[in-house]
């Protein structure tokens, strides 16, 4: 992994922003995901709150438009910048001065402020401190010809859609009517949603608490609320109380599908970081184990229950073996298994570039040695809800066809494949859910 340097830049400066940023997604073009590069990258710099925000908000700028800054870089450039930190320095700016806007109808900075603070960013580094002379002009060749050039990598469908040209192809032959709704809605921003803890509270007495508060919100689902606008989560009224959590609204379904009673046994496979645990949690008493195969995800949980004031079992295992197993078979059991994440891009804009065409089908393979292994540990006429956040079918819909001729397995009504973006009143991210019922013991199975 690169090491990150400490330049000599301003405190909650631009520059120290973009800087930031731009060392954050070199980590990511060598492999690491967005978030633990972001964090690196704060902590190394000792980033303020308000500095590192501003990083965090230029790092997924340019993640969506990342396709569109490596054309324009291949177009300005007589040769690609070798240096990992000066290519993302580039990349960065030229993705937020050909951004169009912000949600607000303006640019976030102005021209000139990037182009200067973009420069400054390079002096501060002795590995692109020699090449700040060609930072400056490149970025104001692309200002002096910003129409022609944005013209010129538009038609390629990489500039167009900023996602590598595999991905679009995939999405054209999946879908085919919905293909460019799907790539645009990955490229926007995606709503903040509230999942009301009604252990706490209701829906009604949250929106007259964030009304008093001056903050526009909805109801869209049982346990849903919408803010029209983002916020710092610390700034949500009774999130650190654990009245509220915020999840998309679509994930928000996971708990009502498995239908869970008080009393009853249930298993959260592949639990982290616990938004799904914490709703069953919500919805009923039960006896809940939360696994997860990683141990600093599985603290993300107990720091979530804790906040919400919620108790469950926790165990660091892999859910496609047995060894961790009592024996005691499930009541419920839902299988969140991995998959690439394409149906969650807009989230983690980062995804895109790090998945690579056969990563489906690999971690297809894995989902279904978990789910065979899962099905054992279910009692007869318990369900299973297997939920995947991909758009793609091996992952999704096929595996849940094979899976269910298999094991014979009772398939009862779900939302299949949601698609990411809005959908009436919804504005969702792109889960997959099927949901099973083990046949009682000697019963025949049938698909309802």
């Amino acid at each position: 992994m690169n090491k990150v340097a400490k330049p000599r830049l301003k405190p909650d400066s631009l520059a120290l922003s973009l800087y930031g940023a731009a060392q954050a997604v070199a980590l990511v073009r060598a492999g690491t995901a967005l978030p633990p590069a972001l964090t690196r990258v704060a902590q190394t710099l000792g980033l303020s709150d308000a500095a590192r925000g501003a990083q965090q908000d230029i790092a997924y700028r340019s993640m969506r438009q990342w396709g569109r800054a490596g054309a324009l870089l291949a177009l300005l450039a007589a040769r690609a910048p070798q240096e990992p930190l000066l290519a993302s320095l580039l990349g960065c700016s030229l993705a937020l001065l050909c951004q169009d806007d912000d949600g607000s109808g303006t640019r976030p900075y102005t021209d000139f402020t990037l182009v200067d603070q973009a420069v400054a960013a390079a002096a501060a580094d002795p590995k692109t401190a020699h090449a700040k002379g060609m930072v400056n002009a490149i970025l104001r060749r692309f200002l002096r010809e910003r129409a022609e050039l944005l013209e010129q990598v538009m038609r390629e469908p990489a500039g167009r859609w900023n996602y590598p040209a595999w991905w679009i192809t995939r999405i054209q032959a999946d879908y085919p009517e919905q293909w460019q709704a799907i790539l645009a809605a990955g490229n926007a921003a995606p709503p903040l949603t509230l999942r009301v803890n009604r252990r706490q509270t209701t829906v009604a007495a949250c929106l007259q608490e964030l009304a008093a508060q001056g903050i526009a919100a909805r109801q869209i689902g049982t346990d849903a609320v919408r803010l029209a606008q983002p916020l710092p989560v610390h700034a949500i009224p009774g999130f650190d109380q654990g009245r509220v959590s915020v999840q998309d609204a679509g994930a928000q379904l996971a708990a009502p599908l498995l239908d869970v009673q008080d009393g009853m046994r249930v298993l959260d496979a592949c639990a982290a970081p616990g938004g799904k645990t914490c709703h069953l949690l919500e919805c009923a008493d039960i006896d809940l184990l939360a696994l997860d195969s990683d141990g600093e995800r599985l603290q993300r949980i107990t720091e979530n229950l804790q906040r919400l004031q919620l108790s469950a079992r926790l165990q660091q295992a892999d859910a496609s073996n047995a060894d961790w197993w009592d024996g005691q078979p499930f009541d419920r059991i839902l299988a969140d298994v991995p998959c690439t994440a394409s149906g969650v891009v807009r989230r983690h804009p980062d995804i895109r570039w790090l998945r690579r065409p056969e990563d489906a089908a690999r971690l297809a393979t894995l989902s279904a040695q978990i789910l065979d292994n899962l099905w054992r540990m279910l009692k007869p006429n318990g369900k299973l809800l297997l939920v995947t956040c991909s758009l793609w079918p091996e992952e999704s819909e096929q595996q849940a066809q094979a899976f269910g001729s298999r094991h014979h397995a009772i398939r009862l009504a779900a939302p299949g494949q949601l698609l990411p973006g809005a959908d009436g009143e919804i504005d969702q991210d792109g889960l997959f859910y099927a949901l099973f019922q083990k046949p009682a013991s000697g019963s025949n199975a049938a698909t309802q």
